[in-house]
């Protein structure tokens, strides 16, 4: 079984695109795959899974066996995670993300998790998002806006996830709606690449359809699955 843990620099830079766009792509390459979202919030069903199934051509009901373990938690309350489950009078338990991760082992060869926000995400008083990666030993993929700050978010980031010893494949950035090509997203990619030693794997352009990002995204998932084969084999 393999898996890879998606994790943004910030909330709202593309990562539910770019997982649901992994598993098409590794789905097209005849794995069976399967995504997974720990914590939901804003929402009272799996809205990023289904936005991960509709990029897959997977309609919900073929899935309702596996949803619970897809999406283990979800509250309605838009925050991060250990404010939505307070808000909802729940705790959030890592051994119940967990066991529905291993239980999603049993029937996929693939997971793909898409995370919550950032890495360092409170899922309440004691742990972060991150931690259950570490128990997991997920290497790690990061999503980040290719705009000003983009460096100092995405070094971050990379720097949090090394020193708890996790592996990171690469970094993907996504141009937002307004973005305009400047001197500003020429050198973000090269300048984050040349001072983490992290490969930028693509620069994933806007797309006005599904079937536009799909194919703008095959060359980058290409990269992704070459570099954690790599890791694995050698």
């Amino acid at each position: 079984m393999d898996a890879l843990f998606v994790i943004g620099t910030d909330t709202g830079v593309g990562k539910t695109m770019i997982t649901g766009l992994f598993g098409r792509y590794l789905q097209e390459r005849k794995y069976r795959v399967v995504t997974q979202k720990w914590v939901q919030t804003g929402s009272r069903v799996p809205e990023d899974i289904y936005t991960h199934l509709r990029l897959m051509r997977i309609k919900p009901p073929a899935m309702r066996a596996y949803l619970r373990d897809m999406a283990p938690y979800i509250f309605p309350y838009p925050a991060s995670a250990h404010l939505a489950a307070r808000r909802a009078h729940k705790t959030i338990s890592a051994a119940k993300i967990i066991s529905a991760f291993k239980a999603l082992t049993q029937a996929f060869e693939f997971i793909v998790v898409e995370g919550i926000g950032g890495a360092l995400v409170p899922l309440n008083r004691k742990s972060l998002v991150i931690d259950i990666a570490v128990k997991l030993r997920l290497p790690v993929l990061i999503v980040a806006n290719n705009k000003l700050g983009a460096v100092n978010h995405t070094l971050l980031t990379i720097e949090a996830i090394r020193i708890r010893g996790l592996n990171v494949v690469g970094v993907v950035m996504n141009s937002p709606q307004n973005n305009q090509h400047s001197a500003v997203t020429r050198d973000n990619p090269q300048i984050i690449q040349k001072l983490s030693q992290v490969p930028v794997l693509g620069l994933m352009p806007w797309s006005n359809t599904a079937d536009e990002a799909v194919r703008a995204f095959r060359p980058i998932g290409s990269r992704i699955l070459t570099r954690m084969n790599r890791r694995k084999y050698g």
